[in-house]
């Protein structure tokens, strides 16, 4: 969320930055129920400290013998007054908060303005192989190897599920561990963490109430599957204050990612781009304020890094005002190529969520000297998306006879095999 005061003093700036964003947010609103909630509280406070002012003197006049009845009804009235008070203050909070979750985070001043259509390509990493024939899409390729199934996911669970056999189930471990081992061999704290959250741990993230649609929901136990660890990772420290010098803490870690993908029916049917389940390696960062463009830089790099070492075609794109995730001042998207659409896909995205996140959570840090703590800034992105990882190796690296070669750096988790050779039914 916002900085209130941030918004009141710099209200125009706001304004044009919610409508590059594309946000209907009423900010009128807002600002109304940030006025009325200050007043009321000023208000309250007020009766609060004449409340402790009379009973101090009724304290006093009691020890002299006098006569208290009219404090007993001037503390009567002001407790009735702070009473309603404290009711209307709520009721006004509740508005208040209702829309305060609604409003983006502000786009950092080097992000281009526009919709989709105004992202920029800031490089290009590696170049696109040149088939001698035309090349297959991941779908077709890893029925033909045995290794990719729809027909009986579907059956288990419906559609937009899927299933890996054999070296396919081997290929996606090898992934994940090798972007494991990359991460953590760069400072990142390997982690394990829950997939089941409940609803602040969302709300706190900035999921909630923006994509409630797309999040799968366990309404009996109150709990959602997470669409990303993400949340997860961003909840751990919620509440708590980082000490002086424990900044910054990097985190990764594997897990599954759940979403509805609400309104997207008709994109991407086949194949393995937008499905209910898939695997995902999440890099985290909590750092220092100052700190946290140059955090971004990295932690995309990071992600770069995985792509390189698996020579894997990619560029790295600025995403504009109305594209970039909603609790980011910038994000980056990662793609990559893929032969048989003959266009680069999203594999990553990386962003920088400055204090977002951390002002709906209460997570602070406090610095040398003792002065007062502040807001940590967090930042997140793919490390890698495995099964989009999954499918590009197989549409990067296939063969004319059907057989895809492994990259060499997943050679030896791979047991040294070298080459997945097409399915050959005895």
């Amino acid at each position: 969320m916002l900085d209130p005061k941030y918004v009141r003093e710099h209200e125009a700036e706001v304004r044009k930055a919610l409508l590059d964003c594309k946000s209907k947010v009423d900010l009128s609103l807002y600002l109304d129920l940030e006025r009325r909630r200050r007043d009321l509280m000023i208000s309250a406070d007020k009766r609060k400290a004449r409340l402790n002012q009379a009973s101090e003197e009724m304290s006093k006049l009691k020890k002299e013998g006098k006569d208290i009845t009219e404090y007993r009804g001037k503390l009567s009235e002001l407790s009735n007054e702070i009473k309603e008070m404290d009711g209307e203050i709520g009721a006004v909070e509740k508005d208040f908060r209702d829309i305060e979750l609604q409003i983006c985070n502000l786009p950092h001043e080097s992000v281009p303005v526009g919709g989709e259509e105004a992202n920029q390509e800031i490089r290009k990493v590696g170049e696109p192989k040149k088939f001698g024939f035309k090349p297959k899409p991941h779908e077709e390729l890893g029925v033909a190897l045995g290794i990719l199934d729809f027909e009986k996911a579907a059956k288990v669970s419906g559609a937009r599920f899927f299933s890996l056999w054999g070296l396919g189930a081997k290929l996606e471990r090898a992934l994940v561990n090798f972007m494991l081992d990359t991460n953590t061999q760069k400072g990142y704290q390997e982690m394990v963490v829950p997939h089941l959250v409940n609803y602040q741990s969302m709300e706190m993230s900035g999921q909630f109430p923006k994509f409630i649609e797309q999040a799968f929901a366990i309404e009996r136990d109150n709990f959602y599957l997470i669409p990303t660890s993400e949340v997860s990772l961003a909840n751990l420290h919620r509440g708590e204050t980082f000490p002086v010098g424990s900044l910054p803490k990097k985190y990764a870690s594997f897990t599954p990612c759940y979403r509805r993908e609400a309104g997207s029916y008709g994109k991407d049917t086949k194949g393995l781009i937008r499905l209910h389940q898939f695997n995902k390696v999440e890099m985290f960062q909590f750092v220092e304020p100052e700190k946290s463009m140059a955090a971004l830089e990295q932690l995309t790099g990071d992600a770069e890094d995985i792509l390189r070492k698996l020579g894997l075609p990619y560029r790295v794109v600025a995403l504009a005002t109305g594209d970039k995730s909603f609790s980011s001042v910038k994000t980056y998207d990662l793609e990559v190529w893929l032969p048989s659409q003959n266009t680069y896909r999203e594999i990553s995205s990386c962003s920088n969520c400055t204090d977002f996140q951390a002002r709906r959570g209460g997570i602070k840090f406090k610095r040398e000297g003792g002065v007062k703590p502040e807001f940590v800034h967090t930042l997140n992105g793919s490390g890698l998306a495995v099964g989009r990882t999954w499918l590009a190796i197989l549409e990067n690296y296939q063969q004319a006879d059907g057989s895809v070669v492994i990259p060499e750096v997943l050679r030896s988790y791979m047991g040294g095999l070298d080459v997945l050779k097409p399915f050959k039914p005895a």
